[in-house]
């Protein structure tokens, strides 16, 4: 069987690794025996705005502000490429983005006989955009309006929470999964126990909570303790009042910003890293269950790791610390205690999860629930 899996945004200016994730998930529908193309905008050097499908062009929408209008409201050459193509499934990652242009596609390509998958990368999404632009807002504005409209032309929604039902349609479940083949796991447990490296990478958002690490930072320096705790922030994204608030609690010597790192610099990192800071504070986007894909990264590389929402992939493993959903400051002194207590090496945490949390895994759920698609016509 044929597919598409289909994104609206590029791989040169976006999260690296939301696009080695989508990398993963084309190469585990592959492995799975679904002949899958990626199809992705992109930005040439001359400011021209394309869509490409694998390293081929299929449309070139023009530069300027055209090409940018274009890119989001023509996709007749992306029907006529799925339809010519027979292609049978057309795997899609939402971009909240629900408007007329492409509910029109998908009510064409559902006229067709063909499966439309919607993956929904966080759910519910609304409260997100609390601390956004006017123009993201806007933005979200349109796609509360249409999408349950768009929703009916879609055979499943694909989701990492529990709803059962989203915008009207079906869900199935999957977790955020892992190439294991893209993160080697840790080989050295650091000897020095009188300093703690903490790591935390994202691309940063309010949600992610690092300044309840750094206001407990501020309450375990008060006390003069005789052990070292460095928080190591990874990543880009809302800095700046991350910054001033580690400006103003003079904690410079202790939290370092390292900015985005990626390949041997990222791993050299996690090298001298003791335990990972994944989300403390998606109660602030009106989450409760989530599995990001940031625990199962931990999880990969070998590290114990803190969150403080559910994630039921994580919520009986040794190697993990739970906090209360709230803003109150991180308790270092417990973190300590909580990392002293882990038993598990790195290999042995890794090997907790490679078995259910691979892409291919997780992928193959997704095949296993459309099984009535006719490989045949």
């Amino acid at each position: 069987m044929k597919a598409l899996f289909l994104i609206f945004h590029g791989f040169e200016s976006y999260n690296k690794g939301i696009s080695k994730k989508i990398m993963s998930q084309v190469k585990a529908l592959n492995y799975n025996g679904i002949e899958t193309q990626l199809s992705y905008l992109k930005i040439t050097e001359n400011d021209h705005h394309i869509r490409m499908i694998g390293d081929k062009i299929l449309e070139d929408y023009g530069t300027g502000i055209k090409g940018k209008i274009r890119k989001r409201i023509r996709y007749k050459s992306l029907i006529e490429y799925i339809l010519s193509n027979k292609i049978k499934l057309v795997y899609i990652r939402s971009a909240h983005n629900a408007n007329p242009c492409l509910t029109r596609m998908l009510k064409k390509l559902h006229k067709h006989g063909i499966k439309l998958l919607m993956e929904i990368p966080t759910y519910p999404y609304d409260q997100e955009y609390n601390h956004s632009s006017l123009r993201s807002r806007i933005h979200l504005q349109i796609d509360r309006y249409f999408r349950k409209h768009m929703a009916k032309y879609l055979y499943r929604m694909v989701t990492f929470s529990d709803a059962g039902i989203i915008f009207g349609v079906s869900a199935i479940h999957i977790s955020n999964g892992i190439d294991f083949d893209e993160i080697p796991v840790k080989k050295i447990v650091n000897e020095n126990l009188d300093q703690l490296n903490l790591i935390g990478v994202a691309e940063i958002h309010f949600w992610h909570g690092f300044d309840r690490i750094i206001k407990g930072l501020s309450d375990f320096y008060k006390k003069t303790p005789s052990e070292q705790v460095v928080f190591h922030i990874v990543g880009s994204g809302d800095m700046v009042p991350l910054r001033s608030m580690v400006k103003d609690l003079q904690l410079e010597k202790y939290v370092v910003f390292h900015g985005t790192r990626f390949g041997k610099e990222l791993d050299d990192l996690f090298e001298i890293s003791d335990m990972g800071i994944a989300s403390l504070a998606r109660h602030r986007s009106g989450i409760t269950r989530i599995k990001t894909l940031k625990n199962r990264e931990y999880a990969a590389r070998g590290i114990p790791f803190v969150y403080s929402e559910i994630d039921e992939d994580f919520e009986n493993m040794p190697y993990v610390m739970k906090i209360p959903a709230d803003d109150t400051p991180v308790n270092i002194p417990s973190l300590i205690d909580f990392y002293h207590s882990v038993k598990m090496n790195p290999q042995e945490i890794r090997n907790s999860i490679i078995d259910e949390l691979s892409w291919n895994k997780q992928m193959k759920i997704v095949i296993d629930q459309i099984k009535d698609i006719n490989e045949n016509t």
